[in-house]
């Protein structure tokens, strides 16, 4: 089973302190990869509801199915490839895939043969090294929503901190409570549900 600890720091920026910031660290549009998460749950968010989110992250030719579960110090990522062919279907309306993340959701009490497709959010991502971590700016667009977002990969959960608390000081860029992507994506999504 390929499992990892991710752990990450958010920070919503606007859209002139995402500007500001590709201009302060030389971004050329050659530097900025699109990736595409394709999101999925229940119709009556079951895995959300239980702190999870899954998705199909279309990355550098490859298809990666991950779970992802809530845990103290970040998140628990299970991944999955997949052929083009599995995602194609599970992006047609075609059932989960089998394999350890359907057998997890099993486990959560979750009916794998509920889980739909619900949408995708497109992401401009710049990946740079910094601070013994990996910094990132992205610009998503989901749902008729687009955002801007800093975050910063690191691989201690206390160093990580400080150094994005650092980063957010130096640059003048107020902390913001932020949602990880998919929980935006998500509740957007039950907002246009319920208001329709």
């Amino acid at each position: 089973m390929n499992q990892e600890i991710e752990i990450e720091f958010k920070n919503l920026l606007s859209k002139d302190e995402y500007q500001t910031l590709l201009t302060e660290y030389s971004i050329k549009r050659d530097d900025i990869v699109l990736q595409q998460n394709h999101y999925f749950d229940t119709m009556s968010f079951a895995l959300k509801d239980n702190g999870a989110a899954l998705r199909i992250r279309y990355k550098k030719m490859t298809y990666t199915l991950t779970l992802k579960q809530p845990l103290p110090e970040g998140l628990l990522e299970t991944h999955q490839t997949l052929t083009d062919r599995e995602a194609a279907d599970m992006l047609n309306g075609g059932p989960l895939v089998k394999g350890d993340i359907y057998k997890i959701i099993k486990n959560l009490n979750i009916n794998p043969s509920e889980i739909r497709y619900l949408g995708t959010l497109e992401t401009n991502r710049v990946e740079l090294p910094y601070e013994n971590g990996i910094l990132v700016f992205d610009h998503s667009s989901y749902l008729n929503v687009e955002d801007y977002e800093l975050e910063y990969e690191a691989k201690d959960y206390n160093e990580g901190k400080i150094q994005f608390e650092k980063f957010l000081t130096k640059h003048d860029i107020p902390t913001r409570q932020t949602d990880n992507k998919i929980k935006r994506f998500f509740n957007e999504k039950k907002r246009q549900l319920e208001g329709s």
